[in-house]
């Protein structure tokens, strides 16, 4: 709890702050550049970290952590300079690429968002291997509120003193030319305000560098980077590419790819969760990895986690026409198109999170090569579908290339991880709790256009039909639910 609930607030916060994009801008064009900056964001992230963190929490079960850490840290730290000189050098491509020439100084503050916040990425995992949950918790969670408040400050509350107050002091730190580049900024504040939290594990490296224990660890995690590019290819390439691909004229494009940007991120509350499960699971599955029933675990584990998918699938949707009507009433009509795509992103992220479970196999028996394949898989049809359906089915293409790639993703690694290291999934049972969850949204569909389309009816018999799911469930795992600590003693075992 203490490492999902905080990882689940900050990213709650942050999706609330991008949430909050069509109520600052009336036009879904307006953001384009905006969402193209915070997509180029995650690929960078993966070449700046070249799969340390991960290889952190697997080598310290083996090596000494205080030698392994310093180690690490300056690897990343002189890794980082470079890389950033590096893209400094070619900025102007880059701004020509991106199609970011209206806002130029957006390549400048993500090399800067990038660079801080891998600094930061060392010493919170050695938080979580340290077992340290509250000082990591309170970190994470300082830095995004330092984030949100920039944010909500100056794009909701300083231009509104100075509209009617012009000779406000306010006037000396606000700049209206910046505008959504204020996101950005406000980003660049709460990782570094972050980095300040953090110093007294920084403080803890010595710079003494260990040749032979680094590469040890980069035979290791060189497959990472690839694992992690291709992931991000999958996880933003649409985005990415959007604009580039879809046959409209420029404005149109940027208009459906704000459109397209604003629904993913309702998505999003998907990957939110599996975020949050992932920065407390991944150094719990390397610690019970010399447990004899560590394999019943890993299942048990993924029973809950596909359990937890389904209820946000459902939440998502069972109750989008509640985000419709927060469009259509606060914001602009037009921020409501597209909506009917986002359960299937959603589906293609649930995917996304058992493959990430399934992933433990290959990482525990240092086969990384193999989620290599499996990524650059997925990879080829994340550009293949997009490239091919994106120009035809616009919103609904993007999210077909979605669904498959993390379909195909997860298929494959359940396959090769049964054959290297055999897991009892309930497979059969897992499978019966996702198609039960897609039937009652499909049910709901039905309802609202047979019935009534009011959104309390809407409403209403979204409860009912997510109420019915809990019964459901309650009654199946009645035995491992009264296992649970706090909720257990409201379930008695039969």
């Amino acid at each position: 709890m203490w490492y999902g609930i905080p990882a689940i607030a900050s990213r709650f916060l942050g999706y609330l702050m991008n949430m909050a994009l069509p109520f600052f801008v009336t036009l879904p064009a307006e953001t384009a550049d905006l969402s193209q900056a915070y997509s180029i964001i995650p690929f960078l992230n993966v070449l700046y970290a070249y799969g340390m963190e991960t290889a952190y929490f697997r080598f310290s079960q083996t090596h000494d952590r205080k030698k392994l850490f310093s180690t690490l840290f300056l690897s990343m730290l002189v890794s980082t300079v470079l890389f950033s000189i590096i893209l400094l050098i070619f900025k102007d491509k880059i701004v020509d690429a991106a199609t970011l020439n209206q806002h130029p100084e957006y390549v400048l503050w993500i090399i800067a968002i990038i660079s801080i916040d891998n600094l930061n990425t060392l010493p919170f995992a050695k938080l979580r291997q340290e077992n340290r949950p509250k000082r990591y918790a309170f970190a994470r969670v300082a830095g995004i509120v330092v984030n949100v408040t920039i944010v909500i400050l100056f794009l909701g509350i300083i231009p509104k003193v100075l509209a009617t107050h012009p000779d406000s002091f306010l006037r000396h730190i606000y700049n209206s030319d910046i505008q959504l580049g204020y996101y950005l900024i406000g980003n660049i504040c709460g990782s570094l305000f972050t980095l300040l939290l953090l110093w007294k594990e920084l403080r803890q490296i010595t710079f003494k560098f260990d040749t032979k224990l680094w590469k040890e660890v980069m035979r290791y995690s060189a497959p990472l980077v690839i694992v992690g590019m291709g992931g991000m290819v999958n996880d933003v390439l649409s985005r990415l590419i959007y604009r580039h691909v879809v046959d409209l004229p420029p404005q149109q494009a940027d208009n459906e790819f704000g459109i397209f940007a604003n629904i993913f991120r309702i998505a999003l509350l998907v990957t939110i969760v599996i975020q949050a499960f992932r920065m407390a699971a991944e150094p719990f599955f390397f610690n019970q990895s010399n447990n004899e029933n560590a394999q019943r675990i890993y299942a048990r584990v993924m029973k809950f986690f596909v359990i937890a998918c389904c209820f946000i699938f459902l939440f998502i949707g069972l109750f989008l026409d509640v985000f419709h009507w927060i469009f259509a009433t606060f914001a602009n009509p037009r921020w409501t198109e597209g909506l009917q795509v986002v359960p299937l992103l959603a589906l293609g992220n649930i995917f996304l999170g058992i493959y990430y479970n399934l992933s433990v196999w290959y990482k525990l028996t240092n086969k990384n090569l193999y989620g290599a394949y499996i990524t650059i898989v997925g990879a080829v049809i994340t550009i293949v579908l997009n490239v091919l359906l994106i120009p035809v089915l616009h919103y609904l293409g993007a999210a077909i290339a979605t669904f498959t790639c993390y379909f195909t993703m997860m298929i494959l690694s359940y396959k090769l991880g049964q054959k290297h290291y055999p897991v009892p999934y309930a497979v059969k049972k897992l499978s019966a709790y996702l198609l039960i969850s897609i039937l009652l949204y499909v049910i709901h569909i039905g309802m609202v256009k047979l019935i009534s389309a009011s959104y309390l009816f809407s409403i209403s018999s979204g409860l009912v039909l997510i109420w019915a799911f809990a019964w459901f469930i309650s009654k199946i795992e009645r035995k491992e639910l009264s296992r649970m600590p706090v909720i257990g003693k409201y379930f008695r075992a039969v």
